[in-house]
């Protein structure tokens, strides 16, 4: 697996500040002991395919990708751990705006209107929140059209683009809703892309979680044990970290937990989102 004597982790390279934080925790690392090499990749579909191949020892996930490499891996018999995760990652929900003076004021006032959505693999701003619409008795594309901003397809939604344009879209007035995740609301507002006042939340969604650092059964036990205790370790306080901590918010790592990812995984099985990347990777596997 991966390189000898370095410790490998990937990430995805959403930002050109990505360099810039795993540049910091990789002089951290080292400070320490842990000698870690990180590989950058352009979406999380070719990032989870070199996990599966033993090309990288840790991967830094999204909640898609975690379960794209978790189905994999049960279906391949084998055994996956999320180890680490922000405090920033926990108990999100995503929300469905309208405009402030719109005549929408129940879910059943969407029947027959439009609902814009972030990228067609975003989490937080289209597979949960349309998964909990159709919950609600609202089937996307059937009750409701949707209108998909696709953009940065492969990057799961991290960058928040289609999330702009979905806002933008409801503002002009192409769509009757739009679905962000929470803390994007006011953000929004506080960056002037919604005019302060201009929208209210009409629904949000139960609470889920994002990111996580995922390993394989067979990553190298003591060099992961090493990476665990370094993360957690951490200390906003400490001058060092704060920068990086600020540019990945968050205040803190935390354990790793998978309970926060039940909504995803519903809305994947409803809308069989990667059926057929899961299918594909397994029969490379085999």
């Amino acid at each position: 697996m991966a390189s000898s004597g370095k410790f490998v982790m990937g990430a995805v390279a959403y930002d050109p500040k990505v360099v810039t934080i795993w540049d910091g925790f990789q002089k951290y690392f080292a400070a320490r002991g842990l000698d870690l090499e990180y590989v950058l990749f352009s979406n999380y579909e070719q990032q989870v395919k070199a996990h599966i191949a033993g090309q990288i020892h840790v991967a830094w996930n999204s909640p898609l990708a975690w379960l794209e490499v978790e189905r994999v891996a049960t279906r391949l018999g084998r055994r996956v751990e999320a180890i680490c995760m922000r405090d920033t990652d926990m108990d999100l929900t995503s929300v469905i705006v309208v405009r402030a003076d719109s005549a929408i004021h129940a879910l059943a006032d969407l029947k027959g209107k439009t609902v814009a959505v972030g990228a067609s693999d975003s989490p937080q701003a289209k597979l949960i929140p349309l998964n909990f619409l159709a919950q609600q008795g609202l089937n996307p594309d059937k009750d409701f059209s949707v209108l998909v901003f696709d953009k940065l397809v492969g990057k799961h939604g991290d960058h928040i683009g289609g999330e702009r344009d979905a806002v933008r879209a409801l503002l002009r007035g192409e769509a009757e809703a739009a679905c962000i995740v929470d803390g994007n609301h006011p953000a929004f507002i506080r960056e002037g892309t919604i005019p302060s006042g201009a929208t209210r939340i009409l629904a949000q969604t139960p609470v889920f979680d994002h990111c996580n650092f995922t390993i394989f059964d067979d990553a190298p036990a003591l060099q992961i044990a090493q990476f665990r205790e370094l993360l957690l370790s951490m200390s906003y306080a400490d001058a060092e970290v704060r920068p990086l901590f600020d540019l990945e918010r968050l205040k803190r790592w935390v354990p790793g937990r998978i309970e926060g990812y039940a909504q995803l995984s519903a809305a994947l099985d409803r809308f069989g989102t990667v059926d057929a990347f899961v299918d594909n990777m397994v029969a490379r596997c085999q």
